[in-house]
């Protein structure tokens, strides 16, 4: 489970839920909280609640754009640090904004220097245009939106994004091929036929327009070998009661269709 599952929750508090839903694992999305940027904190809290940090997902949204300062580059850099340092196999980050310089343009440079120096994977997440329906909303990002399409060894894919791009995530399954290395579980809607724009929804899986079942029974058939992280919004449950119902729901649709039970 993504600690965004649980925003704006603590850290500790975001464990707790995770382990009394069922999940096996933890990813970490680097924010302010200073917890999410120790490797001591991380390893106490997988002792504290037997969940092993699997990935870190470096910052990148807006109220972190000061976390270890404003060189996205850097950014990057410590996220990889803390995955070697609390042993997460995986750092998911998104494709740099076009105005954001050389780390623009030296971006995938970069990825494959972090994966060969310190074997973590650096996983580029698939994003979404800015316009929905039409536009440059593409061309906010540099290289782009569809890490398919870039010269890197890692990609993660994210329903909710997927749907937003009017993508179907199976297809881009089978187009990473052994690329595919991270998996952000949730489910979105399409944009609608007037162009307008929808949220990225993070909704839980089985309720937007994506292929989800069906490709995790891919991956099962493929013998994925990376992690299926769920990255649901559950900002809307009424209670806490309501919240790890959604979270346990989750576990319950990855386990069955990636035939686990």
């Amino acid at each position: 489970m993504s600690t965004s599952c649980t925003f704006p929750k603590s850290l500790d508090a975001s464990f707790k839920i995770a382990k009394r839903a069922g999940f096996d694992g933890m990813e970490v999305m680097v924010s302010t909280e200073d917890a999410t940027r120790s490797a001591a904190a991380l390893r106490a809290l997988t002792r504290k609640h037997d969940l092993p940090v699997l990935a870190i997902h470096a910052p990148v949204l807006f109220f972190t754009q000061f976390v270890w300062g404003t060189n996205p580059a850097v950014k990057l850099e410590r996220s990889v640090e803390l995955a070697y340092d609390c042993g997460a196999s995986t750092v998911v980050v998104h494709p740099p904004f076009r105005w954001q310089g050389s780390y623009a343009r030296n971006f995938l440079e970069l990825v494959r220097r972090l994966e060969q120096t310190t074997g973590v994977k650096v996983a580029v997440e698939n994003m979404f245009p800015w316009n929905i329906g039409g536009g440059n909303g593409r061309q906010a990002y540099l290289p782009g939106i569809d890490p398919t399409e870039m010269d890197c060894d890692s990609i993660t894919l994210d329903f909710s994004h997927a749907a937003l791009s009017g993508e179907n995530a199976l297809d881009m399954a089978r187009t990473a091929g052994k690329r595919l290395a991270h998996i952000h579980l949730c489910d979105g809607q399409a944009p609608g036929q007037n162009g307008k724009k929808l949220w990225d929804e993070h909704l839980p899986p089985g309720l937007g327009g994506q292929p989800v079942a069906e490709t995790l029974q891919y991956l099962d058939d493929i013998q994925f070998k990376g992690h299926v992280v769920a990255e649901v919004n559950t900002r809307s449950a009424k209670s806490e009661t309501d919240r790890l119902r959604v979270l346990t729901q989750t576990v319950e649709f990855a386990r069955r269709n990636l035939r686990q039970h």
